[in-house]
């Protein structure tokens, strides 16, 4: 199967969160999958200095950006064929460039570019991963529809960097669902296939990391 990974750059705190996007390459390959990276040709947000958390000044493109790791073989998201899933990591990219949930919370836009591409996949009842952060641009996308997705975004049972609370309330606000799933768990959505994992959404390893997501990759070969 062609999976899609939409990516919003390059780095946690402005685009796509580096670990979850090479972990979901391997998972994707192990599991014998075909792996299709995609962006978008706008500028970012911002751009963050990943030293000290501060903002510098200069502009940066999603597609460049994810190129580095896509290893330059990254696709414009108006030039995507056909695919059979798609996975969107984690990182401020999905709240800062997909959507201005950052900034905003629910009341944020999206890209209209990415909520077209959510709502056609999920109209053919193609599978959705969502990790982290990225269940606000599955919520976002389906905000004011008739679908009303089943999400996680964590769980406030074990330690977690966010006000995980907080996130909740705001997916409830789009109409969305939500469940508290720890690190060792996954949501998933059978009626609208969407699979959501928490990641770095909670205080983790990087082996914890690698094997929720290892557990949201195969779960798509249930739903496809």
């Amino acid at each position: 199967m062609k999976i899609g990974i939409l990516l919003s750059g390059c780095g946690v705190y402005d685009g796509a969160e580096i670990h979850e996007t090479v972990f979901s390459l391997l998972a994707l390959e192990e599991e014998g999958h075909e792996a299709v990276c995609i962006s978008i040709n706008k500028t970012q947000h911002h751009v963050i200095n990943h030293l000290n958390g501060e903002e510098m000044q200069e502009n940066r493109n999603m597609l460049i950006e994810s190129a580095r790791i896509a290893r330059g073989e990254v696709v414009e998201i108006n030039s995507v064929g056909s695919i059979d899933g798609l996975i969107i990591p984690g990182g401020f990219g999905s709240a800062k460039n997909f959507t201005k949930w950052a900034f905003s919370g629910p009341e944020g836009n999206i890209l209209e570019e990415v909520k077209n591409l959510i709502l056609k996949l999920n109209s053919e009842k193609k599978p959705i991963v969502a990790l982290c952060v990225s269940p606000v641009v599955i919520a976002k996308a389906m905000q004011g529809s008739e679908i009303n997705p089943s999400l996680t975004i964590g769980s406030c049972e074990e330690k977690s960097p966010y006000d995980i609370n907080s996130f909740i309330e705001g997916l409830k606000k789009t109409g969305a669902n939500t469940s508290m799933k720890t690190i060792n768990e996954v949501e998933i959505d059978y009626k609208n296939k969407i699979i959501s994992a928490p990641c770095y959404m909670m205080e983790a390893s990087i082996k914890d990391i690698r094997t929720n997501i290892k557990n949201a990759i195969k779960a798509i070969n249930e739903l496809i």
